[in-house]
Protein backbone atom coordinates (compact mmCIF):
# COMPACT_ATOMS: atom_id res chain seq x y z
CA UNK A 1 0.00 0.00 0.00
CA UNK A 2 1.55 3.25 -1.08
CA UNK A 3 1.35 6.40 1.00
CA UNK A 4 3.16 8.61 -1.52
CA UNK A 5 0.35 9.17 -4.04
CA UNK A 6 -0.92 12.72 -4.40
CA UNK A 7 -4.50 13.22 -3.27
CA UNK A 8 -7.01 13.31 -6.09
CA UNK A 9 -9.79 15.81 -6.59
CA UNK A 10 -12.53 15.35 -4.02
CA UNK A 11 -16.12 15.66 -5.26
CA UNK A 12 -18.03 18.74 -4.11
CA UNK A 13 -21.21 18.36 -2.05
CA UNK A 14 -23.53 18.20 -5.07
CA UNK A 15 -21.41 15.62 -6.86
CA UNK A 16 -21.07 13.50 -3.70
CA UNK A 17 -24.86 13.56 -3.24
CA UNK A 18 -25.35 12.51 -6.88
CA UNK A 19 -22.82 9.68 -6.59
CA UNK A 20 -24.44 8.35 -3.42
CA UNK A 21 -27.87 8.49 -5.06
CA UNK A 22 -26.46 6.47 -7.97
CA UNK A 23 -25.08 3.96 -5.47
CA UNK A 24 -28.49 3.54 -3.82
CA UNK A 25 -30.24 3.20 -7.20
CA UNK A 26 -27.74 0.51 -8.20
CA UNK A 27 -28.71 -1.50 -5.10
CA UNK A 28 -32.44 -1.16 -5.77
CA UNK A 29 -32.74 -1.56 -9.52
CA UNK A 30 -32.38 -5.35 -9.49
CA UNK A 31 -35.16 -6.25 -6.99
CA UNK A 32 -37.47 -3.53 -8.32
CA UNK A 33 -36.91 -4.78 -11.86
CA UNK A 34 -37.76 -8.31 -10.72
CA UNK A 35 -41.02 -7.03 -9.21
CA UNK A 36 -41.91 -5.41 -12.54
CA UNK A 37 -41.12 -8.66 -14.37
CA UNK A 38 -43.35 -10.61 -11.99
CA UNK A 39 -46.23 -8.18 -12.50
CA UNK A 40 -45.86 -8.47 -16.26
CA UNK A 41 -46.20 -12.25 -15.99
CA UNK A 42 -49.39 -11.79 -13.95
CA UNK A 43 -50.75 -9.35 -16.54
CA UNK A 44 -50.41 -12.07 -19.20
CA UNK A 45 -53.00 -14.21 -17.35
CA UNK A 46 -50.58 -17.10 -16.83
CA UNK A 47 -51.22 -20.74 -15.97
CA UNK A 48 -51.49 -21.50 -12.22
CA UNK A 49 -47.86 -22.66 -11.97
CA UNK A 50 -46.58 -19.54 -13.73
CA UNK A 51 -48.81 -17.36 -11.57
CA UNK A 52 -47.42 -18.89 -8.36
CA UNK A 53 -43.86 -18.44 -9.68
CA UNK A 54 -44.57 -14.77 -10.42
CA UNK A 55 -46.10 -14.16 -6.99
CA UNK A 56 -43.13 -15.84 -5.29
CA UNK A 57 -40.74 -13.67 -7.31
CA UNK A 58 -42.66 -10.53 -6.34
CA UNK A 59 -42.69 -11.50 -2.64
CA UNK A 60 -38.96 -12.24 -2.50
CA UNK A 61 -38.01 -9.17 -4.52
CA UNK A 62 -40.21 -6.88 -2.41
CA UNK A 63 -38.54 -8.19 0.77
CA UNK A 64 -35.11 -7.64 -0.78
CA UNK A 65 -35.97 -4.11 -1.91
CA UNK A 66 -37.34 -3.25 1.55
CA UNK A 67 -34.22 -4.61 3.30
CA UNK A 68 -31.93 -2.67 0.98
CA UNK A 69 -33.90 0.54 1.44
CA UNK A 70 -33.74 0.24 5.23
CA UNK A 71 -30.00 -0.44 5.06
CA UNK A 72 -29.30 2.46 2.68
CA UNK A 73 -31.38 4.82 4.82
CA UNK A 74 -29.18 4.06 7.83
CA UNK A 75 -25.82 3.63 6.05
CA UNK A 76 -26.10 6.66 3.75
CA UNK A 77 -29.03 8.73 5.06
CA UNK A 78 -29.34 11.45 7.67
CA UNK A 79 -30.72 9.14 10.42
CA UNK A 80 -31.74 11.95 12.74
CA UNK A 81 -29.89 15.02 14.00
CA UNK A 82 -26.13 15.56 13.98
CA UNK A 83 -25.92 14.42 17.63
CA UNK A 84 -28.27 11.43 17.16
CA UNK A 85 -27.36 8.01 18.51
CA UNK A 86 -28.31 4.65 17.00
CA UNK A 87 -29.02 1.39 18.81
CA UNK A 88 -26.56 -1.30 17.72
CA UNK A 89 -29.37 -3.84 18.07
CA UNK A 90 -31.34 -2.00 15.37
CA UNK A 91 -28.20 -1.83 13.23
CA UNK A 92 -27.74 -5.59 13.66
CA UNK A 93 -31.29 -6.34 12.50
CA UNK A 94 -30.96 -4.09 9.47
CA UNK A 95 -27.55 -5.55 8.58
CA UNK A 96 -28.85 -9.12 8.83
CA UNK A 97 -31.77 -8.27 6.57
CA UNK A 98 -29.44 -6.76 4.02
CA UNK A 99 -26.49 -9.17 4.00
CA UNK A 100 -27.91 -12.60 4.85
CA UNK A 101 -29.08 -13.78 1.43
CA UNK A 102 -28.14 -17.47 1.44
CA UNK A 103 -24.53 -16.74 0.49
CA UNK A 104 -23.50 -14.57 3.45
CA UNK A 105 -23.79 -15.31 7.18
CA UNK A 106 -23.37 -12.45 9.64
CA UNK A 107 -21.82 -13.23 13.05
CA UNK A 108 -22.52 -10.12 15.16
CA UNK A 109 -20.54 -10.04 18.44
CA UNK A 110 -21.18 -6.43 19.43
CA UNK A 111 -22.99 -5.51 22.66
CA UNK A 112 -26.34 -3.76 22.43
CA UNK A 113 -25.81 -0.08 23.20
CA UNK A 114 -26.29 3.37 21.73
CA UNK A 115 -23.47 4.79 19.61
CA UNK A 116 -23.11 8.10 17.75
CA UNK A 117 -24.77 7.77 14.36
CA UNK A 118 -21.63 8.37 12.28
CA UNK A 119 -19.85 5.55 14.10
CA UNK A 120 -22.71 3.17 13.26
CA UNK A 121 -22.82 4.41 9.66
CA UNK A 122 -19.07 3.74 9.46
CA UNK A 123 -19.63 0.19 10.71
CA UNK A 124 -22.33 -0.51 8.10
CA UNK A 125 -20.24 0.90 5.28
CA UNK A 126 -17.25 -1.19 6.34
CA UNK A 127 -19.51 -4.23 6.24
CA UNK A 128 -20.33 -3.45 2.61
CA UNK A 129 -16.63 -3.25 1.80
CA UNK A 130 -15.88 -6.47 3.69
CA UNK A 131 -18.70 -8.28 1.88
CA UNK A 132 -17.20 -7.33 -1.47
CA UNK A 133 -13.97 -9.15 -0.56
CA UNK A 134 -15.82 -12.51 -0.54
CA UNK A 135 -17.75 -12.45 -3.84
CA UNK A 136 -18.55 -16.18 -3.60
CA UNK A 137 -20.04 -15.80 -0.11
CA UNK A 138 -18.90 -16.73 3.37
CA UNK A 139 -19.02 -15.38 6.91
CA UNK A 140 -18.74 -11.78 8.09
CA UNK A 141 -17.74 -11.65 11.77
CA UNK A 142 -18.10 -8.33 13.61
CA UNK A 143 -16.13 -7.86 16.85
CA UNK A 144 -15.73 -4.83 19.13
CA UNK A 145 -12.44 -3.00 19.62
CA UNK A 146 -12.66 -1.24 22.96
CA UNK A 147 -15.93 -0.37 24.64
CA UNK A 148 -18.43 2.39 25.22
CA UNK A 149 -19.06 5.30 22.89
CA UNK A 150 -15.48 5.19 21.58
CA UNK A 151 -15.78 1.53 20.56
CA UNK A 152 -14.09 0.55 17.31
CA UNK A 153 -14.78 -2.46 15.13
CA UNK A 154 -13.08 -5.38 13.47
CA UNK A 155 -14.82 -7.14 10.61
CA UNK A 156 -13.38 -10.45 9.42
CA UNK A 157 -14.52 -11.71 6.01
CA UNK A 158 -13.91 -15.42 5.51
CA UNK A 159 -14.85 -17.11 2.25
CA UNK A 160 -13.52 -18.91 -0.80
CA UNK A 161 -11.02 -16.78 -2.75
CA UNK A 162 -11.24 -13.86 -0.30
CA UNK A 163 -9.25 -10.98 -1.73
CA UNK A 164 -8.50 -7.30 -1.20
CA UNK A 165 -9.06 -4.74 -3.93
CA UNK A 166 -5.89 -2.66 -3.81
CA UNK A 167 -7.59 0.55 -5.05
CA UNK A 168 -10.22 0.23 -2.31
CA UNK A 169 -7.60 -0.47 0.37
CA UNK A 170 -5.54 2.54 -0.74
CA UNK A 171 -8.60 4.79 -0.88
CA UNK A 172 -9.54 3.81 2.68
CA UNK A 173 -6.00 4.35 3.93
CA UNK A 174 -4.97 7.55 2.16
CA UNK A 175 -7.95 9.01 0.31
CA UNK A 176 -8.54 9.32 -3.45
CA UNK A 177 -5.61 9.49 -5.87
CA UNK A 178 -7.87 10.17 -8.86
CA UNK A 179 -11.41 11.27 -9.64
CA UNK A 180 -14.07 9.68 -7.45
CA UNK A 181 -16.62 7.86 -9.62
CA UNK A 182 -19.65 5.66 -8.90
CA UNK A 183 -17.38 2.66 -8.23
CA UNK A 184 -15.24 4.53 -5.69
CA UNK A 185 -17.87 6.62 -3.92
CA UNK A 186 -18.80 4.04 -1.27
CA UNK A 187 -15.24 3.51 0.08
CA UNK A 188 -14.65 7.26 -0.33
CA UNK A 189 -17.73 7.96 1.79
CA UNK A 190 -16.51 5.40 4.32
CA UNK A 191 -13.23 7.30 4.58
CA UNK A 192 -15.16 10.55 5.15
CA UNK A 193 -17.13 8.91 7.98
CA UNK A 194 -13.91 7.62 9.56
CA UNK A 195 -12.37 11.10 9.40
CA UNK A 196 -15.50 12.60 10.99
CA UNK A 197 -15.23 10.08 13.84
CA UNK A 198 -11.48 10.57 14.28
CA UNK A 199 -10.93 6.89 13.45
CA UNK A 200 -8.25 5.17 11.36
CA UNK A 201 -9.44 2.40 9.03
CA UNK A 202 -7.66 -0.35 7.14
CA UNK A 203 -8.40 -3.32 4.90
CA UNK A 204 -5.80 -6.11 4.79
CA UNK A 205 -5.56 -9.75 3.77
CA UNK A 206 -4.59 -12.13 6.58
CA UNK A 207 -4.10 -15.64 5.22
CA UNK A 208 -7.38 -16.81 3.72
CA UNK A 209 -9.35 -13.96 5.32
CA UNK A 210 -9.72 -10.22 4.89
CA UNK A 211 -9.85 -8.00 7.95
CA UNK A 212 -11.31 -4.51 8.07
CA UNK A 213 -10.58 -2.46 11.18
CA UNK A 214 -11.77 0.87 12.50
CA UNK A 215 -10.18 2.22 15.67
Amino acid sequence: MSGTSSPGPAPDALELAALLCSRVCHDLISPVGAIVNGLEVLDDDPKPDDREFALDLIRKSARTASARLQFCRLAFGAAGSVSAQIDLGDAQNIAKGHFEDGKITLAWNLPRLLLPKNRVKLLLNLLVIAQQTIPRGGVLTVDPLGEGETMGFQITAAGLNARVSQPVAELLASGPTGAVDAHAVQPYYTRLLADACGISISLVAEGDKVVATAR
